[in-house]
């Protein structure tokens, strides 16, 4: 990488980047790494995770440029953060005090965490503006994982639902003003309530301890192979999509819900 950044013989478009720039070169391969998680492929996952490397060498070696920080100072941030944040297995925080048996669930540590977390918020703010649970969670993540989070914190200082059903509840009663907002032709209404429709989904998804953000590829997923599979019965009836009507598309349809069953 500093041979990449090498001011005299390195590469023009290396030495052009900057933190800012890299940013989305970093969320796209975040992506393709968990493409190939997803499709199981070792040999793929290998060589994207060494594309996702290469941005953190990048970034650190763009801040060792100014004097900010190294990758060595990265990866000390990391061991120290993770040290503190695991007390039941490194009890005084460090890695000699590693070996002592610890009887807690992954649910206790995860709301461990997250308190844990909370705890580093309040001291780091000491002394300067009130500290909020939510501080700190990225305005720029996606929305779905956004909502995640900050549901999660909330939940951490004991703002949430205690059962599934009563968020099933909510979510029907968040439904039923959407309902109203489409009756009334609000517009902006609408956009409102199917917004908390989406972040009551979020909300469900985490009571049921499934990820919303994998949900959904998934679902994206069964449209795109059901779709192609309508896609060809039209073709094969001598027609398309656009031009068959109605009841014929809703026939492929579960004709390709059902050939899919049948696969998996």
């Amino acid at each position: 990488m500093a041979c990449l950044r090498d001011p005299e013989h390195g590469c023009a478009w290396d030495r052009k980047q900057t933190l800012s720039s890299l940013t989305r070169h970093t969320l796209e391969e975040v992506y393709e790494v968990i493409d190939a998680v997803e499709q199981g492929d070792s040999v793929k996952i290998c060589d994207e995770l060494g594309d996702l490397l290469f941005q953190v060498v990048f970034y650190a070696r763009i801040a060792e440029e100014s004097g900010s920080f190294d990758l060595g100072d990265v990866a000390d941030a990391i061991l120290r953060k993770l040290l503190h944040r695991h007390p039941h297995i490194f009890p005084d925080g460090s890695l000699t005090s590693f070996g002592q048996p610890t009887e807690l669930s992954a649910d206790d540590v995860e709301r461990n965490w997250e308190l844990i977390k909370n705890a580093e918020r309040e001291n780091a703010a000491r002394g300067s503006e009130p500290v909020s649970v939510l501080d700190d969670v990225a305005s720029a993540l996606p929305a779905i994982e956004r909502a995640g989070k900050l549901q999660k914190r909330a939940s951490s200082v004991g703002f949430d639902w205690q059962e599934t059903s009563q968020v099933l509840s909510c979510l029907q009663t968040e439904i039923a003003e959407l309902q109203e907002a489409l009756a009334n032709s609000d517009s902006q209404a609408q956009e409102h309530e199917l917004g908390d429709v989406l972040f009551t989904c979020v909300n469900l998804a985490r009571h049921l301890k499934a990820d919303p953000e994998t949900a959904l590829r998934r679902a994206n997923q069964r449209f795109e192979r059901r779709f192609r599979h309508l896609e060809t019965s039209a073709r094969e009836a001598g027609s398309s999509v656009a031009e068959s009507t109605a009841e014929t598309l809703e026939h492929y349809w579960q004709a390709a819900k059902r050939s899919e069953n049948q696969k998996y």
